[in-house]
């Protein structure tokens, strides 16, 4: 394929190869983790003994020291907590509760059931309401990642161009809703509210910040921004359906395009097969819900203390108790389809999905135990300390709002040259969640979280470091052979400056009202 010249090239082309010349050069955050132990190690040899006052969680002066961690007794540390206590115990076993998340996730995904529910979704949509749908499914569909890129994205495009219209607009919408909408979602307890709210709790803890909201109420981690996330899949969903209308629609429909002739509509067209398993997951749906009512009612019901406490089990849970669910109704689908024809083959799926948890485990090892280091040694506390003392001198402590946005396009920048969710909150949430509530008690562990979704996912669409960002081009490439990463970006910027505005100001909404934003 002849590339453009690069004199003739776009606005948007250029930016896009400057942005990816720029992201190429930023070393993967495993990398960055490995790099940070041993300068946090050698920082803490220098500023050894140092002594700082700052405000703790209740207002009082707390003093803090950084420890020498060249001493013997802080090397005995480091090895004797750096497999149990700084990884896989890190956090109360966070990373176990994220491990059982995605085995549950695993066996609805490879079960096929999230592909299946896809596709006859598509076969239901009338055209007046095409991107209103596809904006909504590719929302929902970011609870398994993979079918809503590798399934809905394309089917998009194969409807679109089936009504004679440029199939760029379907996968448009579809990749906007898929991307762009990832941390929106009517599901609670999804593998990224988990991730991002033990996560939260971690980090917040670690420093002295009262893992609660602003009233004192305590913050449950894979739920505490569910009221949020839920009224943003319906704000998304229309926002994307008006962007479509208004800016993308009319750009493309009058564009050239063309359907290669190994486009297979067949492919993407229910089987008798997933129709079955359909039809039994439905079975299963009522099942779980029975199964898991069960529990609510019986061994999980709340219950009084003798000193009056009210424990209410199923909530504590409730994790777990979503996990059943997904792994419920996978088993119906993947058994009814076929696709489970021995317990052997639910074991594949669960390992399948493990392997894809292979990075997950390198990135946490590398990164739990840098912050077990800065918070053993009181370094990350200092750290806190200078950057809540440089907003203080701005007097941004009189601005909650003005601390919130900037949070929020702070981390959007970051994220066009930072790939990975996971990867980006290790690096700014231990940062971010103390440092913030320092300044101001208002910016609490949920609102901070709920910040970094609404940023992280708003310009997921317009970088080429998101994972997904080569398979898409690819996609569209089959439509418009000539394509390129810049052509993309001036195609769904608009989504992106419309998500980035409408996200942030429903946050801002919730905050300033005192709306609750989970429970």
């Amino acid at each position: 394929m002849n590339q453009p010249d690069p004199a003739r090239r776009s606005l948007g082309q250029r930016f896009g190869a400057s942005v990816e010349r720029v992201g190429r050069k930023i070393p993967d955050p495993v990398i960055i983790f490995m790099a940070f132990y041993p300068l946090a190690f050698l920082a803490t040899v220098i500023l050894g003994g140092h002594e700082f006052e700052s405000m703790g969680a209740g207002g009082e002066p707390v003093t803090y020291e950084i420890l020498p961690m060249w001493q013997a007794e802080h090397v005995r540390w480091i090895f004797d907590n750096a497999l149990l206590q700084n990884w896989l115990a890190f956090g109360n076993g966070v990373l176990g509760v994220i491990l059982v998340v995605m085995l549950a996730i695993g066996v609805a995904e490879n079960s096929g059931l999230f592909g299946a529910l896809i596709k006859r979704a598509g076969a239901w949509i009338p055209q007046s309401l095409l991107p209103l749908l596809l904006m909504f499914l590719g929302i929902m569909s970011s609870i398994a990642t993979d079918a809503g890129y590798l399934v809905l994205i394309p089917l998009a495009g194969l409807l679109y161009a089936g009504l004679g219209r440029n199939p760029l607009i379907g996968m448009a919408v579809a990749f906007a809703g898929v991307s762009a909408g990832f941390s929106a979602n009517l599901m609670p307890g999804t593998p990224i509210d988990v991730i991002i709210g033990m996560n939260a709790q971690v980090f917040a803890e670690a420093q002295g910040v009262p893992f609660t909201t602003a009233d004192g109420s305590a913050l449950r981690p894979a739920t505490m921004n569910y009221f949020f996330i839920l009224t943003s899949t319906f704000v998304l969903t229309l926002t994307g359906f008006l962007v479509t209308r208004r800016f993308v629609e009319p750009k493309l429909d009058g564009q050239d395009f063309e359907v290669p002739a190994d486009i297979n509509p067949g492919e993407f067209q229910v089987s008798s097969a997933e129709q079955r398993g359909l039809r039994f997951a439905g079975l299963g749906v009522l099942v779980s819900v029975l199964v898991i009512s069960g529990l609510i009612f019986g061994p999980l019901a709340p219950y009084e203390t003798e000193a009056g406490v009210v424990v209410e089990p199923y909530m504590d849970n409730i994790i777990l108790l979503i996990s059943l669910f997904f792994v419920i109704i996978g088993l119906f689908y993947g058994v009814a389809a076929g696709t489970f024809q021995a317990v052997m083959d639910v074991v594949k799926a669960m390992v399948k999905q493990m392997n894809a948890m292979g990075y997950i485990l390198v990135l946490t090892f590398f990164c739990y135990n840098f912050l077990g280091l800065l918070s053993y040694s009181g370094l990350g506390s200092w750290i806190t300390y200078l950057g809540a003392q440089s907003l203080l001198a701005l007097g941004l402590q009189q601005f909650p709002v003005l601390l919130l946005i900037g949070f929020v396009f702070t981390t959007a920048i970051i994220n066009i040259f930072i790939g990975g969710l996971t990867s980006k909150w290790m690096l700014l949430g231990p940062i971010f969640i103390p440092m913030l509530y320092f300044v101001n008690p208002a910016m609490t562990p949920d609102l901070v979280a709920a910040a970094f979704r609404v940023a992280d996912s708003s310009t997921n669409i317009i970088t080429p470091m998101m994972s997904y960002a080569g398979v898409i081009l690819a996609f569209m490439r089959k439509y418009r052979p000539d394509m390129g990463f810049g052509d993309m970006l001036l195609i769904m910027l608009p989504y992106s400056i419309a998500f980035m505005l409408v996200w942030t100001a429903l946050l801002v909404g919730f905050f300033v009202l005192g709306i609750p934003l989970g429970f």
